[in-house]
C-alpha cells in the first residue's frame, strides 16, 4: 500500500468521526446557536464595539435586538479601517492582520472583511473539513488525500497604508494557511496558485497540470474554471477533461448559481457518475454545504463560529426590522441573512437572500442578492428565477449560455418597459428570437409577478436579448480589475449601470 493510499485511508477514518459530530450538531440547531451567541457576546465585551453597544448588559436575544442595530458594510467600514491600521480590540479582541477582499458596494470597488486567526481556523478551514467529510460520507471511495486537488485562488498583498496587514481573496488566505496534511495533495504549486496576474496564473497552471495528471478534484467559481478548462483543451486538442485526467471525479463549486453553467461542465466532464458539490464559502464565513446530492439546497453550518439571524424579505428596508433565530424561521419563506462572527462582524448583512427549504435539518437555497434583483415594474425578479429560466430554455433549444446580465428598459411615453438581456453563448441557439420567446415564457412560469406584468403586454413588453461574442464578459471583467475567484459577473441590477457599461465596452 502506497503512502498516498495509506494517508487517504487514515483521513477517511478521521472524516467519518467528523461527519458523525456534524450529524449530531444539525439535529440541535437552537442549542448550538445559543452557545455561540453567548460565546460571541463574551468575547466581544472587551472590544471598542462591545463597549459602545454595552455587550456587558445584554442578557438575552431580545436585548440584543434592541441594543445592537443591523450593520451593512458601509456602516461597519469605519471600524474595519481602524483594524486595518493595526488597532487592537476594535471589533474583535487583539489585532486582526488578515482581510478578505470581496466585491464592492455602491460606494467602494472592494470590501475588506476581517479574518481573525480564530475565524480562519474555526470557520473557513473547519467549513472545508465539513464539506470534505460530507463528500467522503456520500462517496467513500473519494481520493482527495491520495491524488491531487486543484483550487484556483486569488493573490495576497500588503495593505499599503499599514504593510503588516495582508489583504486578498478568502481563497488565497485559506491556501496560505492550508493545514500541512493537505499540502502534498494540492495543485498547482503555491507560488502559481497565489500569482497576482490572472492570465499568467492560468498559463502556469496548465503547464503544472499536464506534468502530473493525478487530478481528482477541482474547486472554485465556475467562471474561472471554465477559462482554465478551455485553455487545457485548446493546448492539448483533447475533447474533454476526462481524456486528460481520468481520475477526475469531483467539482466543488460555489459563488454563483450553477445551473447556467451545468451544460458546459457536462460537456467538459462527460460522466454520469461525476460528483458536483456546492459550497457557500463567502468572505464573511463558510456558511453552508450541499449534504444531499439529490437535493439542490445546502445544509447551514451552525457550529462554525457564527450566530445567524434572518429578516423576512418583506420586512427588509423597514426601520428596525425584526429578525428571527434559526428555530423561528419557516420553510418556504425567503429571508435576508445576518451573521455575527468570530472575526468581529456584528449583525452583519451578508447581502444574500436565502430561502429556507427545510427546518430539520436547517437547509437553505440562495435566492438572490439584496442588491441584485429587478423590481422596476413590481416584478420582483431574483437570480434564482433567471438562472432556472436560462437552464430550462437551454435544455429546450440545445443551447449553452456562458454568462448573462439583465437590466430594465424603463418606461417612456411611447414605449412600455421591458427587460434587456446581454447573453454570451458557448453554443448559440439556431434562432435567437425563439430563444428570447422561450426564455420569457420560462421566466413567467417561475415568477408569478413577472407573469402578471407580462399579461397582454400591459406593463411589460417581451424581453429583449443582445448576443455578444465569446470572451466579452471575461474581457469586460478584466478591464474593471475584477479577475479572480471572488469576482463574479453581476447577474441582475435594478438600474442599467452594468448593461450600459458592457454596451459601451463593446462599442468602444
Amino acid at each position: 500500500m502506497s503512502w498516498r493510499t495509506l494517508t487517504n485511508k487514515m483521513v477517511r477514518r478521521y472524516l467519518r468521526r467528523h461527519y458523525q459530530r456534524l450529524d449530531r450538531i444539525r439535529q440541535n440547531p437552537r442549542s448550538v446557536q445559543q452557545s455561540w451567541f453567548k460565546y460571541l457576546l463574551e468575547r466581544g465585551r472587551s472590544t471598542s464595539f462591545g463597549k459602545e453597544f454595552d455587550f456587558r448588559h445584554i442578557k438575552n436575544y431580545t436585548a440584543w435586538q434592541k441594543q445592537v442595530p443591523v450593520f451593512e458594510y458601509d456602516t461597519l467600514k469605519p471600524y474595519i479601517l481602524q483594524m486595518m491600521q493595526g488597532q487592537p480590540d476594535v471589533l474583535w479582541p487583539g489585532v486582526v492582520s488578515w482581510f478578505a477582499k470581496s466585491s464592492g458596494t455602491t460606494q467602494d470597488q472592494s470590501k475588506y472583511i476581517p479574518v481573525s486567526k480564530e475565524n480562519l481556523k474555526r470557520c473557513h478551514i473547519k467549513g472545508a473539513w465539513d464539506s470534505t467529510s460530507i463528500l467522503y460520507h456520500n462517496h467513500p471511495s473519494a481520493r482527495l488525500f491520495a491524488d491531487k486537488s486543484l483550487i484556483l485562488g486569488g493573490s495576497l498583498t500588503a495593505y499599503e497604508p499599514f504593510p503588516s496587514t495582508k489583504i486578498g481573496d478568502v481563497s488565497a488566505i485559506m491556501l496560505d494557511h492550508m493545514p500541512w496534511i493537505g499540502r502534498p495533495f494540492f495543485t498547482p504549486d503555491f507560488a502559481t496558485a497565489l500569482y497576482p496576474d490572472w492570465e499568467e496564473k492560468i498559463s502556469r497552471t496548465v503547464e503544472v497540470l499536464l506534468k502530473d495528471r493525478r487530478l481528482t478534484m477541482i474547486g472554485g467559481v465556475p467562471t474561472w474554471n471554465i477559462v482554465l478548462i478551455r485553455k487545457l483543451l485548446e493546448h492539448t486538442g483533447a475533447a474533454h477533461m476526462l481524456e486528460l485526467f481520468p481520475r477526475l471525479e469531483v467539482y466543488m463549486h460555489g459563488g454563483v448559481g450553477f445551473e447556467p453553467y451545468r451544460p458546459q461542465f457536462q460537456q467538459y466532464l462527460p460522466s454520469e457518475d461525476f460528483i458536483y458539490q456546492e459550497v457557500y464559502n463567502a468572505s464573511e464565513g463558510y456558511f453552508a454545504v450541499q449534504d444531499d446530492y439529490s437535493r439542490e439546497d445546502l445544509l447551514l453550518l451552525l457550529d462554525n463560529g457564527m450566530f445567524f439571524e434572518f429578516i423576512p424579505r418583506e420586512s427588509w428596508g423597514q426601520p428596525s426590522p425584526y429578525a428571527l433565530r434559526v428555530d423561528e424561521v419557516e420553510a418556504g419563506r425567503t429571508y435576508v441573512m445576518l451573521v455575527s462572527t468570530n472575526s468581529g462582524l456584528w449583525r452583519y448583512v451578508v447581502g444574500d437572500l436565502v430561502q429556507i427549504t427545510s427546518v430539520q435539518p436547517l437547509r437553505i437555497k440562495i435566492a438572490g442578492r439584496t442588491s441584485q434583483y429587478i423590481n422596476a415594474f413590481g416584478e420582483e425578479v431574483m437570480i434564482h428565477n433567471t438562472d432556472l429560466a436560462v437552464a430550462r430554455t437551454c435544455e429546450d433549444l440545445n443551447a449553452v449560455v456562458t454568462e448573462y446580465t439583465v437590466a430594465p428598459i424603463y418606461l417612456t411615453r411611447s414605449n412600455q418597459g421591458a427587460h434587456q438581456w446581454i447573453i454570451e453563448f458557448e453554443k448559440a441557439p439556431v434562432d435567437l428570437n425563439q430563444f428570447a420567446g422561450q426564455l420569457d415564457l420560462h421566466l413567467q412560469a417561475v415568477n408569478s409577478d413577472y407573469k402578471a406584468k407580462r399579461h397582454a403586454n400591459l406593463a411589460l413588453n417581451p424581453l429583449k436579448i443582445k448576443s455578444v461574442p465569446q470572451g466579452t464578459f471575461l474581457r469586460w471583467m478584466q478591464q474593471r480589475g475584477k479577475m479572480g475567484g471572488q469576482n463574479k459577473v453581476p447577474r441582475l441590477a435594478n438600474d442599467r449601470r452594468y448593461v450600459d457599461a458592457i454596451l459601451e465596452y463593446i462599442n468602444s
